[in-house]
């Protein structure tokens, strides 16, 4: 049995349906970044992020995802993280932004929480009190070392999802689990082909992350071709699948 041809086979297959869904999904959401243009869709709170003045005394940690604005919102997610430190009464947020001037690592661009151009954030990662404080100065040191910081490529990367991978392989207690449909997530140099997948626990094999595979604490099982990934999730029982992300049992 050709198992390389069954492979290519079933890949195609997944490919198609979760296109699809995607697709449909994306039709069906009057309010989905798709239909909009960009100077008029929602930029306002998602009300996800917790009041930081009532919680003033205690540190937060949260990264956030949201589809991209426009056709590409079809197949791939925009992710960004914030921050604050105890007793601090405001959030930092950073993401890499593909356009303006200067660098692409930007602070603050928008708020915290916001409605990415239109589509509402899902919360991946919810840290807070004690060991929120300790990686804080663990993100920023990892900010300061992103390896792109004038570079930006929608695919294969580097893009903002490479850029949340890499602050997860630096600060492992994060304990990321980046969408299979983070475009630009399993981005590594050809200098640099294997390492740390984004959960920063086991291992990943990539090729400018256009062709690789991941295995890892928060991964699962993960196959990428040209940037799309299909796997199998093992922490939160269910499928990886490209356009659509995570398909089963949350954790």
């Amino acid at each position: 049995m050709n198992y390389v041809k069954w492979f290519s086979l079933v890949y195609i297959v997944v490919l198609l349906l979760s296109f699809g869904y995607s697709y449909a999904k994306a039709s069906q959401s009057k309010g989905n970044a798709v239909e909009q243009n960009w100077s008029t869709a929602r930029r306002d709170s998602s009300s996800l992020a917790p009041n930081p003045e009532q919680l003033a005394n205690t540190a937060i940690v949260q990264v956030y995802a949201a589809s991209t604005y426009g056709w590409r919102g079809l197949f791939a997610v925009h992710t960004w993280i914030i921050f604050k430190k105890a007793g601090e009464n405001q959030f930092t947020r950073y993401d890499v932004i593909g356009w303006g001037s200067g660098g692409v690592v930007r602070r603050n661009y928008a708020i915290p929480d916001g409605y990415w151009f239109g589509a509402k954030p899902t919360v991946l990662v919810d840290h807070r009190g004690a060991a929120a404080q300790a990686m804080i100065p663990q993100i920023q040191a990892a900010v300061a070392r992103y390896p792109y910081p004038q570079t930006y490529h929608a695919w294969p990367g580097p893009n903002s999802n490479t850029f949340i991978a890499h602050i997860g392989r630096e600060v492992p207690a994060l304990e990321l689990d980046m969408p299979s449909n983070a475009i630009g997530k399993d981005y590594r140099p050809l200098s640099s082909p294997v390492g740390l997948p984004p959960s920063g626990k086991g291992v990943q094999v990539s090729l400018l992350g256009v062709l690789g595979f991941n295995v890892g604490a928060q991964e699962g099982i993960e196959v990428n071709v040209l940037g799309l990934n299909l796997g199998v999730d093992f922490k939160s029982p269910g499928l990886r699948l490209p356009f659509i992300g995570h398909v089963g049992f949350e954790g």
